[in-house]
């Protein structure tokens, strides 16, 4: 049974609260470096809102809707999940070890007031007292437009479980890790077993270690790449790249310019070229949606050769812009049709894309933004946050030359989920890294990447089945529901075999000769089928009910949805 604890930490008084959500950022960091395998399943943390410049009296009072200012002199508090209560204490253990003991302390003077921590173990997870339904969900695609109808009913399990059916070999998904997860290289520290970073990281930059050969380009603001691109600002970064707004000197406008880790194939960029050049009869509605790569070259630094290339840049993805906040009724609908669009086209050229989810759509950027020079630019959005670069074990060597001396955070150029209108659904469909073509180059199941939240349940079950349209279904299902609600269908950070309990609890019954491969079953149903909760008593995720980010759905989608089970 999974063991959650809580735990609230408190800054230091000369400690600003972006200064202390930056450092803990780090110090988490540190500790999953330090703990290994033994750090815990999900560590979900929250940060009490507070001003970014002092008082008059030197304080950052928060904003209390019941209570004093003093019951919350606290900072942030976290919810950690191990998976037994045996998992916690050996993570307890490893912590304890007085090198890994040492080396926490020593990152926590200055910033945090160890004198105020507090832990404290989580029990049973209340719930409401609406009765427990069982949901089927399907999408009813067109041939040509693949609207999606969602409907919902409910309904019970289609088979009885067998009292005592045979147990099989667990069947283990891929790993699926966010885009900026890669293999860190580290210095030496004093103790061997344990791997530290080299450089000290930073919030909303990408990781640092990985300026290396073979790793990504290093670059500042005002660098010329191709005698022609000024680098402007950072629009993002993932695992295998840096994206830029630069300004294209040759055509006087605005670009994205994604600058590749070295001597890496762009998979990315001939998909785009054959989507954007594709020979169709009649003009295809989602070809809008795929964005159209404009140059392609390369340079070459200290880490190697690096392949880059332009598009048009783009505002922040739904993700970040809808982040506990709800798009306008019509703007989500219109949303929803354009990415639909966009994946119909997509097919309709023979591609997969592999890994749709809302952090991979963009929303466009007004057209007027060319008219600005790179000082009105900066004037309108503000200077790049640069921040220097520092050796992570406080020394003051001089930095190597494949990092560059500053890093630099990035822009966030969008407008939230409630300021859209139907003129800003304009929707740019990124990262084709994982798109592939089922009838040229299959990917099998196992080579599934999307992240556990948005896969396809065959990519689990049949790792070795190759993937085809269907798996973009599911992952576009998922995306959907989201914008429409402003919560994700399926729980973003627990352990895979709860998501897919939840699969089941939203969806009805799997094909039984996917259910008998599933050795965890027991946990979270009875003999008949009926669901009784994660391990009996931790949290739900039901359609329409708690999940991650909360709040309400912009339009109703609780009515009847399709009659088929999972």
């Amino acid at each position: 049974m999974p063991f959650k604890i809580l735990l609230k930490a408190t800054r230091s008084p000369e400690t600003s609260p972006s200064t202390f959500k930056s450092r803990l950022e780090a110090h988490i960091a540190l500790v999953k470096h330090l703990t290994g395998p033994d750090f815990p399943l999900s560590h979900r943390r929250s940060y009490i809102d507070r001003p970014t410049t002092p008082s008059s009296e030197g304080t950052y009072p928060t904003t209390v809707l019941l209570g004093q200012q003093s019951d919350f002199s606290f900072d942030s508090i976290a919810e950690l999940t191990f998976e037994d209560e045996a998992a916690f204490e050996r993570f307890q253990a490893k912590v304890r070890e007085p090198e890994i003991a040492r080396l926490i302390q020593e990152d926590e003077k200055g910033w945090s007031d160890r004198g105020k921590l507090g832990i404290v173990v989580l029990g049973e997870t209340g719930h409401d007292n609406l009765p427990h339904q069982h949901y089927s969900a399907s999408i009813i695609m067109t041939r040509y437009s693949m609207l999606p109808i969602l409907r919902i009913i409910r309904k019970p399990p289609q088979w009885p479980l067998p009292r005592h059916s045979p147990l099989v070999h667990r069947v283990k998904p891929p790993i699926h890790s966010p885009a900026t997860r890669h293999n860190a290289s580290y210095s030496t520290t004093p103790h061997p077993q344990y791997q530290l970073p080299k450089y000290t990281p930073i919030d909303d930059t990408e990781y640092l270690d990985r300026y290396e050969p073979g790793g990504y380009h290093p670059i500042m603001i005002g660098d010329v790449l191709h005698s022609r691109y000024t680098i402007v600002d950072k629009l993002g970064y993932g695992g295998y790249s840096t994206v830029w707004l630069a300004r294209d000197a040759k055509l006087d406008r605005y670009v994205a310019l994604k600058v590749l880790i070295s001597d890496t194939t762009c998979n990315e960029v001939r998909v785009l070229r054959e989507l954007s050049t594709a020979n169709t009869s009649v003009h295809h509605p989602g070809r809008d949606s795929i964005p159209v790569p404009l140059d392609e070259f390369t340079v070459t630094g200290p880490n190697g050769t690096h392949t880059c290339y332009t598009m048009l840049p783009a505002r922040s993805n739904l993700r970040e812009v809808s982040y506990s906040r709800l798009f306008p009724v019509d703007v989500a609908r219109a949303l929803c049709g354009r990415l639909v669009l966009g994946v119909a086209y997509l097919h309709s050229q023979g591609y997969v894309h592999g890994d749709i989810h809302l952090r991979n759509i963009l929303s466009t950027l007004p057209t007027n933004l060319d008219n600005l020079s790179i000082e009105e630019f900066y004037t309108e959005y503000g200077n790049p946050e640069i921040y220097p670069i520092t050796l992570f074990d406080g020394s003051t060597s001089t930095l190597s030359p494949n990092v560059p001396p500053k890093a630099v955070s990035t822009l966030f150029l969008a407008i939230y989920a409630g300021e859209f209108t139907l003129q800003d659904t304009r929707i740019l469909l990124c990262d084709f890294g994982e798109t592939f073509s089922p009838s040229v180059n299959p990917r099998l199941g196992e080579d599934c990447h999307t992240p556990m939240a948005f896969c396809p349940p065959e990519a689990i079950f049949e790792p070795k089945a190759p993937l085809s349209y269907s798996a973009d279904m599911w992952s576009l299902a998922t995306a959907i529901w989201e914008i429409l609600g402003m919560q994700v269908v399926f729980s973003t950070d627990v352990p895979y075999d709860e998501v897919i309990a939840h699969w089941m609890d939203v969806l009805g019954p799997m094909p039984w000769e996917w259910f008998e491969k599933w050795d965890e079953r027991g946990r979270f149903f009875d003999e008949n089928g009926g669901y009784f909760g994660v391990d009996a008593g931790d949290a739900e995720v039901q359609a329409g009910g708690e999940a991650d980010g909360g709040g309400g759905a912009a339009v109703g989608v609780d009515g009847e949805v399709g009659d088929a089970g999972l």
